[in-house]
């Protein structure tokens, strides 16, 4: 069937299938995040006791919470949604009865597709405006009530400030809110001009600056250098104390264009958390882009009547969609050992998954 010839009129069968589609996958959401709620008070209600967490400030957390559990099982619950209720229409012999009146497998996919992009939609909406406030809302009162820690960077750490501006420190200390063995380099046309080096560098939370410790200045010029030493020293540098002990969870809380930034900003210094970053980025498109092919194999899976019935379909979704999800996060450590770019590897589930699809498509039954 050509484009041209392709009916794009929404007809009585198309709101019914999609009246059908987001009806169940909106109830079962819901279901589930309801459940979900329950389990998680019955963890925290320790915590929120020995807190003394307001009522109020509870309420706000859950409310926040939904948004961010609800884009999580999205994709879990649009395989379901597809395998549930197209079992049902082929089970009623709906689907026979569709195809016999004229109208393509591939025209039924139609209404499935308009669903999914309503559900795609959803997602991201969720993903790129909704869940990052609702997140920075919900994570202050984890940090405060539900005892959240900050992780710390370990040793070792190396950022380039600017460009030829270089910082590394052996060890942070987040009690004193001190860096050891502290070293500033300053690099034009590779070679050294200055060198800052401290025994400590101290974050001074009212100047908003570091204070180092015994340090040492050394100026190069040519064959000469100048040596200068004192026993303390402000300076000032776009590295704050929040950068060592950064929550690997701060990229949940930043919007898109914020992101972004942080992902430049990280890129610059050679900062090793720009993974976490990039790896929310890239999850962000990815996830809702994969309703269209969870749709599409949902759809080419449960389209036939089964002799199992509609146990066996919701039983091969239950596991296709799990093994995606599982897949997902999987893929997101080829992004920690290096195997493969953040963009690749985010993507790599949605597009194998795709293939199978479109495998599982070909063979449906027309």
């Amino acid at each position: 069937m050509a484009l041209k010839d392709f009916n794009f009129r929404i007809t009585l069968i198309d709101k019914y299938i999609i009246k059908k589609f987001l009806s169940t996958f909106f109830v079962a959401l819901l279901l589930i995040i309801g459940i979900v709620i329950i389990f998680d008070i019955s963890e925290k209600i320790d915590h929120f006791v020995d807190s003394n967490a307001p009522l109020g400030l509870v309420i706000n957390y859950y409310c926040n919470f939904v948004p961010y559990f609800s884009n999580m099982f999205s994709s879990l619950f649009v395989f379901i949604t597809v395998i549930f209720f197209t079992s049902k229409l082929a089970g009623n012999s709906e689907i026979v009865a569709i195809l016999a009146g004229g109208i393509s497998f591939k025209r039924l996919m139609y209404p499935y597709f308009i669903s999914a992009a309503i559900i795609a939609v959803f997602s991201l909406t969720l993903n790129l405006w909704v869940i990052p406030p609702a997140n920075k809302s919900r994570l202050a009162f984890e940090k405060k009530y539900v005892k959240d820690k900050y992780k710390e960077f370990g040793r070792n750490m190396h950022y380039q400030i600017k460009p030829g501006v270089f910082m590394y420190a052996e060890s942070f200390n987040p009690t004193y809110n001190t860096a050891y063995e502290f070293t500033l380099e300053s690099i034009e046309d590779n070679r050294i001009v200055s060198k800052l080096s401290a025994d400590q560098a101290q974050w001074d939370s009212l100047k908003q600056c570091w204070n180092l410790k015994q340090y040492r200045l050394r100026k190069f010029v040519g064959d000469w250098q100048k040596v200068e030493v004192g026993e303390s020293m402000d300076t000032s540098i776009v590295i704050t104390v929040e950068d060592f002990y950064r929550r690997q969870n701060i990229v949940e809380q930043l919007n898109f264009h914020e992101l972004n930034e942080l992902i430049d900003m990280q890129k610059l210094r050679g900062d090793q958390m720009v993974k976490y970053a990039l790896i929310e980025k890239h999850t962000r498109f990815a996830m809702p882009f994969s309703a269209f092919i969870l749709t599409l194999i949902g759809v080419s899976l449960s389209s036939k009547k089964r002799r199992g019935g509609i146990g066996l379909n919701i039983g091969i979704g239950i596991a296709l969609s799990f093994s995606y999800i599982l897949f997902l996060r999987f893929s997101q450590m080829f992004v920690h050992t290096g195997a493969l770019p953040p963009g690749l590897a985010l993507w790599l589930p949605n597009i194998i998954y795709a293939a199978i699809a479109a495998f599982l498509y070909r063979i449906a039954p027309k």
